[in-house]
């Protein structure tokens, strides 16, 4: 990081969106302070203890929120906890300097490493957005989060956080807010990459998705979950989940049921065409994917339409990418896939903004107005007129600070 400590930052860049406005305002400027943003105008001077920063041909905005991240490789999951752990550490590296300075991680299978990369972000000891946990995904058994269900069978050894039955799945609750957790996450239903459910089926009952609801509410905390199918989204959205994972297969009717309730739509689009655009890839899949490789042609044409019915309804949409599953540096195309589905691109940035902090319960975050944290981002162009200058991050400022390697 650079910016010396006690030192005011002025921030010309040529236009400024503080995402409560319907689009960027033309010569503005932003007085960065003590980490928070100080003013916004068009006469702001630097003074003696002010370092001015101009950025030309570059439309500041509040920093990317991602919603839905998986930082910690999978593939290493049957690795020392501490391997696991460090694979994170380029991924959170590689999301701050593409502009994501928050990210929520829903967490992997088995140990609730998340929560400790959340602290060394906070300790400083890496470089990284802030990041918000959800530690483990909770499933049944066969379910989503079950990753080993042949070790089970064999071996009865399990690589997963698997509950199932009320009073299991309180407990499980219970073990993930001793772990740490900032949220809450289950598996509503199967997958593309489930072992053993499909990307129709429904895992839990109502009762037991009410059973895990109401536990995190009683501690605290919100719900998440992974959902596809019509009947997954609708039970979870009955439980009275805060935000629904991918929702893909969900009905008109059930996203108007969504925005009754108020729940939050999480798309996670573009990890889908990253899969569709290499169906015929052959050197792309292996034995190990041949699985989710069927499964992604048996639905390839009612995944595009469910991806495109989404922008047709007032669902309140926050930006995630289930990055993890695709490179870290390819986190922004979720923006220009998201206009590809027929969303406007001011909802669409709104979703990584101001809708994505509310989601968060971070009011504080994702809007460039007086006293908000200064987590902003510089994009070279404006992404009103062309979203992929999501793409193309210049600057980008953490609690205040400029990172030393931010693009001139």
């Amino acid at each position: 990081m650079r910016t010396p400590p006690g030192r005011d930052l002025l921030l010309r860049p040529d236009r400024v969106w503080d995402a409560v406005r319907d689009g960027p305002v033309e010569g503005a400027c932003v007085l960065v302070r003590d980490g928070r943003v100080a003013a916004v105008g068009h006469d702001l001077t630097a003074g003696a203890q002010t370092d001015t920063v101009t950025m030309p041909g570059c439309t500041l905005m509040p920093g990317f929120i991602d919603c839905h991240v998986h930082l910690l490789d999978e593939s290493a999951e049957q690795a020392p906890a501490a391997y696991q752990t460090l694979t994170a550490v380029p991924a959170l590296r590689t999301l701050l300097h593409h502009g994501f300075t928050t990210v929520r991680d829903l967490g992997s299978a088995h140990l609730p490493l998340n929560v400790s990369l959340r602290r060394a972000v906070e300790d400083g000891l890496i470089e990284g957005p802030r990041v918000i946990a959800a530690p483990n995904i909770l499933s049944p058994p066969g379910g989503h989060g079950d990753k080993e269900p042949d070790l089970a069978q064999r071996y009865g050894h399990q690589v997963g956080t698997l509950a199932q039955g009320e009073q299991e799945l309180r407990q499980a609750v219970r073990e993930q807010c001793r772990a740490g957790a900032d949220w809450i996450k289950f598996a509503a239903g199967g997958g593309f990459t489930s072992q053993v459910q499909g990307p129709g089926s429904t895992s839990y009952t109502q009762a037991e998705m009410r059973a895990i609801v109401a536990t995190a509410d009683d501690l605290g905390l919100p719900c998440a979950t992974h959902a596809l199918s019509d009947r997954a989204v609708r039970r979870a959205v009955t439980a009275g989940v805060r935000s629904v994972e991918h929702g893909y297969f969900a009905t008109l009717t059930t996203y108007q049921v969504m925005e009754e309730a108020g729940t939050y739509l999480v798309p996670t689009q573009y990890v889908q065409t990253y899969f569709l655009d290499r169906l015929d890839d052959d050197a792309f899949w292996d034995s190990g994917t041949s699985s989710m490789r069927r499964a992604y042609r048996a639905h390839a044409e009612q995944l595009r339409e469910g991806m495109r019915r989404p922008a047709r309804t007032g669902v309140t949409m926050a930006f995630g990418t289930d990055v993890g599953l695709f490179p870290c540096a390819e986190s922004w195309r979720e923006f220009p896939t998201l206009v590809a589905s027929g969303f406007s691109a001011l909802r669409t940035l709104r979703s990584a903004t101001r809708t994505a902090a509310a989601l968060l319960r971070r009011p504080d975050l994702g809007t460039i107005t007086p006293d908000a944290t200064a987590d902003l981002v510089a994009v070279a162009g404006d992404p009103f007129q062309d979203i992929t200058a999501t793409g193309r991050v210049r600057h980008v400022l953490q609690n205040g600070r400029l990172l030393a390697s931010s693009r001139p």
